[in-house]
């Protein structure tokens, strides 16, 4: 499984997503789920995957080769005029790959299902993202739902709920992150790190702060713990029940 999530902020975006991919406990592996294509003062688009991994490489690389030799039926990507014409095209590519792979009915499809999220910005307009479902349509986060997640996302919701505020610094949010993911990575052996970190400037049409998160990374260490130990602090201020 996976875990990514996007933030949709006033200065802009951020994306974080796990690299884990299992098939059983003994069959564990590492995978980019981020993908960026960037034509630099023009458009820029982040995609993150979760899902079926043979359904998401065969999508990032459909969108790679129709970038690399546009037609008039799959122009690029970063052709496209704006961010929703953008979820479109990758929903419908979404779904051509799962009704190519699905060939014995729904159990099938199903077994092909994936799950993405994708943002970014086109020239002359807002910063958008977008949750996309296998079925090709999709959510887009606006001011009452200002982040958007995939995979195993219950562990890490929590945080984003209480405490994700759209205003908040690039540095607050990826704190707040990292807490999201650590909190998933204890509760759920499907996810894990190294992390992948993207973050977007509104309007500067360019990729911004890139940067993998692993295991000894020493920040990442220093949330871990110190959240652990601020939350038992805060258990044991609260109130003992008089019985």
């Amino acid at each position: 499984m996976t875990y990514c999530v996007g933030l949709k902020m006033e200065r802009g975006l951020v994306f974080m997503s796990d690299t884990r991919t299992n098939a059983g406990m003994d069959n564990i592996s590492t995978f980019r789920k981020m993908f960026t294509w960037c034509d630099e003062g023009e458009t820029y688009v982040t995609l993150m995957t979760a899902g079926n991994l043979a359904t998401t490489q065969a999508v990032v690389s459909l969108l790679d080769e129709r970038s690399k030799a546009p037609s008039e039926r799959h122009p690029a990507i970063l052709q496209m005029p704006s961010m929703f014409q953008i979820a479109r095209y990758v929903g419908a590519t979404l779904r051509e790959v799962i009704a190519q792979s699905s060939t014995t009915g729904e159990r099938a499809e199903s077994y092909f299902n994936a799950t993405l999220i994708v943002g970014g910005q086109v020239k002359g307009s807002e910063p958008r993202l977008f949750l996309i479902y296998p079925e090709g349509n999709f959510i887009e986060a606006g001011d009452d739902t200002p982040f958007l997640q995939i995979g195993e996302f219950k562990y890490g919701r929590p945080i984003l709920v209480r405490a994700f505020d759209p205003a908040m610094s690039f540095e607050a949010a990826v704190k707040l992150l990292l807490v999201s993911f650590d909190s998933t990575i204890k509760a759920n052996l499907s996810v894990g790190l190294p992390l992948d970190l993207q973050i977007y400037e509104r309007d500067s049409l360019r990729r911004g702060i890139q940067r993998r998160i692993k295991a000894e990374d020493s920040y990442f260490r220093t949330i871990s713990s110190g959240w652990g130990e601020a939350l038992k602090q805060a258990f044991d201020s609260l109130p003992d029940l008089t019985l």
